[in-house]
């Protein structure tokens, strides 16, 4: 078995692989939700990243306190996954520079990504990845750290597929309800649910031009939240309905209940995991030339295609066939 080449080094070569991500990103503002979230990494299992809220958790005049407090909590044995980001402050606020210098010395070695909010332009993310860059050099943490974009403004939507393509951005994130009051009401509320949400033409516009944008240049397209939060159900069909009609790769989560609905909805469906495995189990076999399988001819492209989702698979928790889960995640 130690003979045989990984996916990981026989299929992408020097191709950029996409990034293979939770599902599912839950937002955690105060001390107490961010530790309760961190619990449920543990109860739930590992299938979610928590977002540490600077930005709409902190108390206005208290972004320093906040910022530190989330450095300390994400320092702690509390942080057992090291699977949880920060969305620090967007560029027209005066802290997001601060926020940066308190956090980036402190955990730039094990913070996920950075979350930049309410961007209109290109520039302004170029100059934050430059300043989070920087700061990295001026401390010796010697690694990208990934950053995602909230897509929210008319600037930041026209502007999208410059944002997509600039280093370090890993995921873009649709901000419905600021993107819908940027409408001037005319938009309305109730095409913040669903079925509205989906069917309004300016929003469904906007979600497959980002989400087109996003998946063209390697960065995964997240979808915005379920404002229901008691009905597990409607989180579901929303995560559903944005994974299988516009291509989304990952959803928010505000609400606990929330969470497991979102991963269970943007689960590969076992069938073709089962598939998956058989097939890159004979093309590894095959020193991953060519196969026929199932009466179908298979190669390196359809293996990438079906590697990604088994990757998936295993971040959301799916039982693999035995045989892929010893070769491939062992």
């Amino acid at each position: 078995m130690s003979s045989m080449v990984h996916p990981k080094e026989a299929l992408f070569d020097a191709e950029k692989p996409f990034p293979v991500i939770p599902s599912c990103e839950h937002f955690a503002g105060s001390e107490k939700l961010i530790r309760k979230a961190l619990e449920m990494q543990d109860t739930i299992g590992p299938v979610f990243d928590i977002t540490c809220d600077c930005e709409d958790g902190a108390q206005a005049g208290k972004e320093k306190e906040h910022a530190t407090m989330i450095a300390e909590v994400l320092s702690s044995d509390a942080n057992k996954h090291k699977m949880a980001g920060v969305r620090i402050h967007d560029y027209q606020h005066p802290h997001w520079k601060a926020d940066l210098d308190i956090l980036v010395p402190k955990i730039g070695n094990i913070v996920t990504y950075f979350t930049l909010p309410k961007t209109t332009c290109a520039a302004h993310i170029q100059e934050m990845v430059d300043y989070i860059k920087s700061l990295c050099n001026k401390h010796g943490i010697d690694r990208n750290i990934p950053v995602h974009v909230l897509i929210e403004t008319h600037g930041a939507l026209r502007e999208v597929w410059d944002i997509a393509q600039i280093d370090s951005v890993q995921v873009l994130d649709f901000g419905m309800m600021d993107f819908v009051s940027s409408h001037q009401g005319a938009i309305p509320a109730s095409s913040m649910r669903s079925p509205g949400q989906f069917d309004h033409p300016l929003l469904a516009r906007a979600k497959t031009e980002m989400s087109a944008a996003a998946l063209a240049n390697g960065v995964v397209p997240s979808h915005n939240v379920t404002l229901d939060l008691k009905n597990p159900y409607q989180t579901y069909k929303d995560a559903e309905r944005a994974r299988n009609e516009f291509g989304f790769l990952r959803m928010w989560s505000i609400y606990p209940t929330q969470i497991k609905s979102i991963v269970d909805a943007m689960k590969p469906d076992y069938s073709e995991v089962n598939d998956a495995a058989n097939i890159l189990i004979a093309a590894q076999d095959n020193h991953w030339g060519p196969i026929q399988y199932d009466g179908e001819l298979h190669d390196r492209a359809t293996y990438r295609y079906y590697w990604q989702l088994l990757e998936r698979a295993h971040l959301s928790d799916l039982a693999l066939p035995d045989e892929a889960q010893k070769r491939f995640f062992a």
